[in-house]
């Protein structure tokens, strides 16, 4: 069922069945393809929010670099993999995220422009969901310690992200406080976002902190579902030799039995 949900969503990846240098292929960019993918959301700032021709440069470059990203990936794909056409139908969606970046850099209407945008976040959402098969680790008691450190990194990160944007956030501190409460969706009112920027960064900071939280819990929750396995594992393991035990006992008065039997009927076989 996921597969499927993953092939009418375009970003299914290489199909089943295929080369292995394929899937190493697939493995290798597939860090790189969700930073690529990321830096749609900088490149929407620079180029829609940002004020200065120089910003506005440096957001068409990106433009550019995602394009040149996601089209060295099909082409070396197309490449190495065994199955070319039913590679294209599984990842239909990168073929639309090409069509729509060309058109963006090279400036072929503002409906395509908006379009590429949708896509890229799309795209973004996608591999993070392939990203999600690769940290199965986290949600176990022992990534426990890695998900608190990258929540720590986020809100720092976030922290000075506001101070950075937000002119109303005069310090740091001020900014980590605005940080956490968007992210936890607590919502105080204390502090709040007024500009179209920060506001812009603190949808984005909102649904980062949804996944971390999700993950911090999911570690937790494991926490004390793995000490039920333990105990559940010791009980079965008990009750096993148990029955063992009560089975090689039966397995002992049997044979005692039967030999009980041939020794009386014995007596009668001489007569």
């Amino acid at each position: 069922m996921y597969n499927k949900i993953r092939v009418l969503l375009g970003s299914a990846g290489v199909p089943p069945g295929d080369t292995a240098e394929a899937y190493e292929w697939e493995r290798r960019l597939h860090w790189l393809m969700l930073f690529v993918a990321m830096l749609a959301l900088p490149t929407y700032y620079l180029e829609e929010i940002a004020i200065g021709d120089q910003l506005h440069q440096v957001g068409r470059w990106l433009d550019a670099l995602i394009l040149a990203a996601f089209s060295f990936e099909l082409v070396w794909m197309m490449r190495v993999v065994k199955q070319r056409r039913r590679y294209l139908l599984h990842n239909w969606l990168d073929v639309l995220i090409i069509a729509a970046s060309a058109a963006s850099f090279f400036g072929i209407g503002t409906e395509w422009v908006a379009l590429t945008r949708v896509l890229r976040l799309t795209a973004v959402a996608m591999m993070i969901i392939r990203v999600m098969s690769s940290v199965r680790h986290l949600f176990s008691p022992d990534g426990l310690p890695y998900v608190l450190l990258f929540g720590i990194l986020t809100m720092l990160c976030g922290g000075a992200a506001f101070y950075w944007l937000e002119p109303t956030i005069h310090s740091f501190g001020e900014g980590v406080w605005l940080a956490f409460t968007t992210a936890a969706t607590v919502g105080y009112g204390d502090l709040v976002p007024t500009e179209p920027a920060s506001r812009v960064f603190a949808v984005i900071l909102v649904l980062v902190g949804y996944s971390m939280l999700g993950m911090v819990t999911a570690s937790i929750a494991s926490i004390f579902i793995g000490e039920d396995e333990k105990t559940l594992r010791r009980e079965m393991h008990r009750d096993i030799q148990k029955l063992q035990g009560e089975m090689q006992s039966m397995r002992e008065e049997l044979r005692a039995m039967r030999e009980l039997l041939m020794h009386n009927q014995r007596p009668s076989c001489d007569e």
